[in-house]
């Protein structure tokens, strides 16, 4: 069945692009026996949306550094920012396989750029939600997403740990008569200076040393400083991901999001599985997008001395061929942690969250920290192989090739980095979770005996007077 526009509830067996069947892959390579005909519904119109709009503002996005507020409206149109949204305060109320789909097919077909702020959002979204239900700020906020396009962001990283997140040492809280007082410093905050709401993590009031002491906040467009003027990105340039302060700013006392320390929780239970969802979703959909343009060019580029297409080489089809498969189980392998997600949660229902101890999503955090490290490293081979089997056109910005390489390579390095993720994976194999010590807590005192064998007897000694020294000091405190 071919259709150029489908109407409510009708789909189409071929791939659309506008009026003209899509130029890359159609259907038989995606998995559309995950998703039921609301999921493809929603699929087909991101398509359009792309074709019509989200594609063309990514070039601009690219070539001006512009944020795709844009493209959110247009999303918005669809009802695709509140997408997780409890229905009962106007959002779809729809699950992790669908939000998945949607930030893939946004990447793919659309804008990169767009799909990594909407990855933000979606964790914004995720950490609002969790602790929205005694909270009429969130509710607020929550039921406003689509209809005044309100884009929110995370703020979690700091700039003296790096992709070391988790630990911000350079912000604080403090409790004040009226709420609290924040300084938050962040070195990468996506879409800083743009978003209108911002959820930023800093160490817990009266915090007393154990970074695992976490508290979650809430601050407006208004509240925040950014200088998105200096973002200079290799890629992904309309994400505008600089820095971000909060200056000692007192907040009211309903913007605490969930109560004091619950960041560690909602990090492990919000913010970092729909990060790394969703982010590997928009690395997956770079790839697909790469191999895309490789079969549009590869099947119209003629070589006249020789009578053949470039897709007529047995070199390029093993690129191809080995791209496409590399690819859709890194897809698979998404889409089957979306799915565990839903399971564990009645379909992203939220209100399993009233028990402030449910935490379901955290137990597949290790499977998280997988299919990121998997998706980053795909399209980082990915991107190189078509570019290679479309030759010189690659090389040209004009066949959009260039643009996508660049922003795939974002994926490596975006924290967690793949090089942070395969040490969790891999400590925490051959030596148990709590080998992985998030806050710097645990004594390795293998390392300390094997440095101390080496010293002689004078340098112990030296040793042991420092120490002595030292924890007098403290102990007088």
């Amino acid at each position: 069945m071919v259709a150029t526009n489908i109407g409510v509830g009708q789909m189409s067996d071929t791939k659309m692009w506008g009026s003209e069947e899509f130029q890359g892959l159609g259907y038989e390579f995606d998995p559309q026996f995950l998703f039921d005909d609301e999921q493809k519904e929603l699929q087909e119109k991101i398509i359009a949306l792309s074709a019509s709009t989200l594609r063309e503002n990514a070039v601009e996005s690219d070539q001006g550094f512009v944020f795709p507020r844009k493209n959110f409206e247009a999303l918005a149109s669809l009802g695709v920012l509140g997408l997780t949204v409890p229905k009962e305060l106007g959002g779809m109320g729809q699950n992790h396989v669908t939000m998945a789909m949607v930030c893939e097919a946004v990447a793919r077909y659309g804008c990169p750029s767009t799909a990594m702020c909407l990855t933000m959002h979606y964790g914004a979204v995720a950490a609002a939600a969790l602790r929205h239900h005694d909270n009429d700020t969130l509710r607020d906020i929550l039921s406003r997403v689509d209809k005044d396009v309100m884009i929110g962001t995370l703020s979690y990283s700091d700039p003296e740990t790096g992709s070391h997140f988790w630990y911000p040492v350079s912000s604080n809280a403090e409790k004040t008569e009226n709420g609290w007082k924040v300084l938050k410093k962040a070195s990468w905050c996506t879409s800083g200076g743009f978003a209108d709401w911002y959820i930023m993590q800093t160490t817990s009031p009266d915090f007393n040393g154990d970074y695992s002491d976490l508290s979650v906040f809430l601050c407006m467009a208004d509240e925040v400083k950014a200088e998105p003027a200096k973002w200079d990105g290799m890629g992904l340039r309309g994400n505008q991901s600089g820095t971000l302060l909060v200056d000692n700013l007192e907040i009211p006392a309903d913007r605490m999001v969930g109560p004091r320390g619950d960041g560690a929780a909602s990090n492990d239970e919000s913010v970092d599985p729909f990060f790394l969802i969703n982010s590997s979703c928009a690395w997956n959909g770079i790839s697909m997008a790469m191999i895309d343009l490789a079969k549009q060019h590869t099947t119209r580029k003629k070589h006249v001395d020789v009578g053949l297409r470039v897709c007529d080489y047995p070199t390029i089809q093993d690129y191809v061929g080995e791209a496409i498969i590399s690819t859709n189980a890194s897809r698979m392998f998404v889409y089957s942690m979306a799915r565990a997600l839903d399971d564990v949660t009645n379909n992203c229902d939220w209100s399993i969250h009233k028990d402030i101890a449910a935490l379901p999503r955290s137990e597949l955090l290790p499977w998280m920290w997988q299919i990121k490290f998997q998706a980053a490293k795909n399209v980082h081979e990915v991107s190189d192989k078509m570019l290679h089997a479309c030759g010189g056109s690659a090389y040209k910005a004009s066949l959009g090739m260039e643009r996508l390489l660049r922003d795939g390579k974002a994926g490596w390095v975006m924290g967690p980095t793949n090089e942070v993720l395969r040490q969790f994976v891999g400590k925490y194999a051959l030596l148990g979770f709590d080998s992985l010590d998030y806050w710097n807590q645990a004594i390795n005192e293998r390392a300390i005996d094997n440095e101390v064998k080496k010293m002689d007897a004078g340098q112990k000694k030296a040793l042991a007077e420092r120490l002595m020294s030292e924890a007098g000091a403290e102990a007088a405190e």
